[in-house]
């Protein structure tokens, strides 16, 4: 199994799906809070075929490590992680498709704040950018350490193992989820919400007709960000892309195709 070695000791899982030598730009991936890698096994081959597709958990999530300081997990440290696999993965200094569900969402966009000279194209799906209030922020802080404590209390019994977007997930433990919760989870603010206006690629914004917690953030960014491309997914909940896998592959697959078309008067490859 592949892995990132990053500072202090951890390791990122991460998987590699398709050609390496594509002028196509990569795409890379980033599950959700509590998930894996592997809810994105649905797109691999669709997404896969004509780029090089990455998707890795994220530190204290499945086979990646769980470090035991709380302080190893904030949203820089997986952006950090973020860009270290563009960077082992592709050619120095190549622009990718970055993408993500939920928390991974974020983290796209969080991604794009802190290295806007590497990304070609964002894809964010049921998720939102922040908050521009700081009392709902609270109440989504408050949110993520209840769930950190749940975790404490119950382990991964929490998890429902019943959820179709659950489909081959593995963890270690509950450990890492409870620091990631109150890290990256709790440590959502209020710094790329006041940026939408100037994200300055093409983005997708991918939300479930059902998944009523993340329908207004959709809707918020569409009104914001310049270059954009709304959709609302009927039948389908937070898990879009498990509940309408072909809707979700459909969508990224003619939003890509979009970008790699106004990329081919670049010469040379993106690996």
């Amino acid at each position: 199994m592949p892995f990132l070695s990053r500072p202090n000791g951890v390791q990122i899982y991460y998987n590699v799906h398709g050609p390496l030598n594509t002028t196509n730009p990569p795409i890379l991936l980033t599950h959700g809070f509590t998930s894996t890698s592997a809810l994105w096994t649905p797109q691999l081959s669709g997404l896969s075929a004509f780029h090089t597709l990455i998707t890795y958990d994220m530190r204290g999530h499945g086979r990646s490590s769980s470090p035991s300081s709380p302080a190893e997990y904030t949203i820089e440290h997986n952006v950090a992680d973020m860009l270290a696999l563009l960077d082992l993965i592709c050619r120095p200094n190549c622009k990718a498709v970055i993408g993500g569900l939920s928390l991974g969402g974020f983290m796209s966009l969080a991604f794009w704040k802190k290295h806007p000279e590497r990304v070609c194209a964002l894809i964010v799906t049921c998720s939102g950018p922040g908050f521009a209030r700081q009392d709902v922020k609270e109440e989504w802080r408050n949110a993520a350490l209840a769930q950190a404590e749940a975790f404490e209390k119950y382990g991964l019994a929490v998890l429902n193992p019943e959820d179709p977007g659950r489909k081959g997930e593995f963890h270690f433990g509950p450990e890492g989820l409870v620091l990631a919760a109150r890290g990256m989870l709790a440590g959502i603010d209020v710094g790329v919400v006041g940026m939408l206006e100037t994200i300055m690629v093409p983005t997708l914004v991918v939300v479930g007709e059902d998944d009523k917690q993340f329908l207004y953030p959709a809707e918020y960014m569409a009104k914001r960000i310049p270059d954009v491309k709304k959709l609302v997914v009927p039948r389908a909940g937070h898990a879009v892309n498990v509940d309408q896998p072909e809707i979700f592959l459909d969508a990224v697959l003619t939003f890509v195709a979009q970008v790699d078309g106004e990329g081919q008067g670049a010469k040379g490859s993106h690996l």
